[in-house]
C-alpha cells in the first residue's frame, strides 16, 4: 500500500517553517501537491525552485466547500495508486483541515497509508497577537460551516478560514443574528509573519473594509450576559436568581398549586392575541406561558425532582418516538394516518391500558371543550350515531326537558336539562365539524365589537348606555350590526 504524506506548512512564513519539513520539501523533487499555492511558505519554496501541483482549480468548479474537500481527496487516492506523494496543506494537519480528517477516514478504511508530520499552528500566533489567554474560556469554529446555535460568545471565540468577503459576509449576517451591529470584532491576518496584520471594526463592517485571505481569521471578545438577554441559559439564570434566598418574595414562595391558575390565564391570553392576529402580543403572551414553565421547573429542581433539562428532553424524545415518518424509516401519505400512529404509539408509549377511556380527557378543560373531547373519545369505540339526524332529535329533546323543568320550577332540575341541552348541542357540532368552544368564541367577540361600538356611540352623544331605554339600545345595536358586518 503506498502513502501519502501530509505536510504542515505552518501559519506564517518561511522562517516559521522546522528545518527538518524543510528538508523534506527541497529534497522531494516529484509528487508534491498543495491544496492551494496562496501560502507564503510555497511561494518562497517555489522560488527556491521546488515545484507543486495545486487543487485551486478544484475551488472554481464547486459552489460548497464540502464538495471541494471530497473530490480534492479522490484525485489524492487516485494519484497514490503506485507511487507515493506528498501533500502539503496550510498551518497544522490536524487544526482545520477537512481534507485530512477525509483522508484518515480512507486510511481507517484500508485504503492509504499515511504518514501526517507537523507544522506549526496557527492559534499560538493568534493568542499571542490577539494577548488572550484561552484557559479563560475559549472556542474555535470553523466560518465555512458555522452554525448560530453552538456558537458560545461567553467565552473567546476564533473563526477560521475567512477566505474571502463572501464568507465573511455570511459570518457577520450569522453573528449578527445574536450580537449588535456595533460589537468590536477583530480581524486577524497571517499571525506571526512579517504581513501580520489586525485590524478591528464593527460587526457590521466585517465585510466592508477589510480585505481578508485564507490567512484571515475573526476574533469575537467574549459578550457581557446582559446582550445575551434572548438566549435561554439567560432565561434560566434570572429565574433560578428569581427563585433564590437573595430573590423575590413573591417567586420564592410560589408553588405548583399556587401557580395553576396563571397558567390558564396566560394560555388564554396568549390564545386571544392569536384571534386578534397581534403579532406583538403573541411574543409576550408566548414569554408569559414560557415563564410558567420556567418557574414550574425551578420549583421542580428546587425540591430536588427534576429539572427544565429533563422536561426538554421529554418532549424531545417524545417527538422523535412520535414522528417516526420523519425521524425513523416509516412512511405516510397523509395527515390522518400520522394522526393515526400518533394515537398507536402513544397507547403503546402507556402501557397498561387506563380504567376508562376518558381519563385522557382533563377535568380541568373548559366545559365545551371538554365536552367535545369526551365525545370523540366515545365516537372512536362506536359510541355515536351514524348521521345527524338522530343528534338533531337529542338537541330537540333535552330542550324539551328543560322547558319542563322550567315550568316545573326546579331550578337544580333545570340546571342539569340545561347542561344535558349543551351537551347535545355540542354533539351536534361535531358531527357538523365544527368546533363548538370556537363557534361561541366568535360569537363572543362579535358581542365585544357590538356592544364597544353602542358605547361608542353613546359617549358620541354625551350619554351612556344606562341612559337609554331597551327601544333605543335596539336600535344602537342594530346599528352596530350594520356597521361591522363585513368585519364579523
Amino acid at each position: 500500500m503506498n502513502t501519502i504524506t501530509i505536510i504542515g506548512l505552518g501559519a506564517a512564513d518561511l522562517e516559521q517553517l522546522p528545518l527538518g519539513v524543510y528538508r523534506d520539501l527541497t529534497q522531494n523533487h516529484s509528487h508534491l501537491y498543495a491544496r492551494t499555492l496562496d501560502h507564503p511558505v510555497i511561494q518562497a519554496l517555489q522560488k527556491e525552485g521546488v515545484t507543486f501541483e495545486s487543487f485551486d482549480s478544484v475551488y472554481e468548479s464547486h459552489d460548497h466547500f464540502g464538495d471541494v474537500y471530497t473530490e480534492i481527496v479522490s484525485r489524492l487516492l487516485t494519484l497514490s495508486h503506485g507511487q507515493n506523494i506528498t501533500y502539503v496543506v496550510p498551518g497544522h494537519p490536524m487544526l482545520a483541515e477537512r481534507t485530512v480528517q477525509l483522508l484518515i477516514q480512507a486510511r481507517d478504511k484500508g485504503e492509504v497509508a499515511l504518514d501526517i508530520k507537523g507544522g506549526q499552528s496557527f492559534l499560538d500566533a493568534t493568542f499571542t497577537a490577539l494577548e488572550i489567554d484561552p484557559i479563560e474560556g475559549f472556542q474555535f469554529a470553523d466560518a465555512t460551516d458555522l452554525k448560530r446555535e453552538e456558537l458560545q460568545f461567553l467565552n473567546h471565540l476564533i473563526l477560521c478560514q475567512v477566505y474571502d468577503s463572501l464568507i465573511a459576509s455570511e459570518v457577520k449576517l450569522t453573528l449578527l443574528e445574536d450580537l449588535p451591529a456595533d460589537y468590536p470584532v477583530t480581524i486577524v491576518t497571517a499571525a506571526g509573519s512579517e504581513l501580520e496584520k489586525i485590524v478591528t471594526v464593527p460587526l457590521e463592517e466585517l465585510d466592508r473594509r477589510v480585505e481578508v485571505n485564507n490567512l484571515t481569521s475573526v476574533y469575537i471578545p467574549p459578550v457581557k450576559k446582559e446582550v445575551l438577554n434572548h438566549r435561554f441559559f439567560r432565561l434560566r439564570e434570572v429565574i433560578k436568581i428569581l427563585r433564590s434566598p437573595e430573590g423575590c418574595p413573591w417567586d420564592r414562595k410560589q408553588t405548583h398549586e399556587s401557580l395553576r391558575k396563571y397558567m390558564i390565564e396566560e394560555a388564554y391570553e396568549f390564545i386571544d392575541a392569536v384571534n386578534r392576529m397581534d403579532d406583538d402580543h403573541m411574543v409576550e403572551e408566548l414569554g408569559d406561558v414560557l415563564l410558567q414553565v420556567m418557574l414550574h421547573s425551578q420549583i421542580g429542581e428546587d425540591e430536588g425532582f427534576f429539572t427544565i433539562d429533563d422536561v426538554i428532553v421529554s418532549i424531545t424524545e417524545k417527538m422523535i418516538r412520535r414522528h417516526p415518518h420523519v425521524f425513523g424509516e416509516m412512511t405516510v401519505d397523509s395527515s390522518d394516518e400520522v394522526v393515526t400512529n400518533w394515537e398507536a404509539i402513544k397507547a403503546e408509549e402507556k402501557g397498561e391500558q387506563p380504567d376508562s377511556i376518558l381519563d385522557s380527557v382533563p377535568e380541568s378543560f373548559p366545559a365545551l371543550l371538554q365536552a367535545e373531547e369526551l365525545q370523540k373519545k366515545a365516537a372512536k369505540v362506536g359510541f355515536d350515531w351514524d348521521n345527524v339526524a338522530p343528534v338533531i332529535e337529542k338537541v330537540e329533546e333535552e330542550w324539551r326537558e328543560f322547558k319542563e323543568a322550567r315550568d316545573s320550577g326546579d331550578r337544580e332540575e333545570m340546571e342539569k336539562e340545561f347542561g344535558d341541552w349543551l351537551f347535545a348541542i355540542a354533539n351536534l357540532a361535531r358531527h357538523y365539524k365544527i368546533s363548538s368552544e370556537n363557534a361561541l368564541q366568535r360569537t363572543n367577540r362579535k358581542f365585544r365589537t357590538r356592544l364597544s361600538s353602542m358605547e361608542k356611540d353613546a359617549r358620541t352623544e354625551g350619554q351612556q348606555l344606562t341612559d337609554y331605554d331597551l327601544d333605543s339600545l335596539e336600535e344602537l345595536w342594530v346599528k352596530a350590526k350594520a356597521k361591522h358586518k363585513g368585519a364579523e
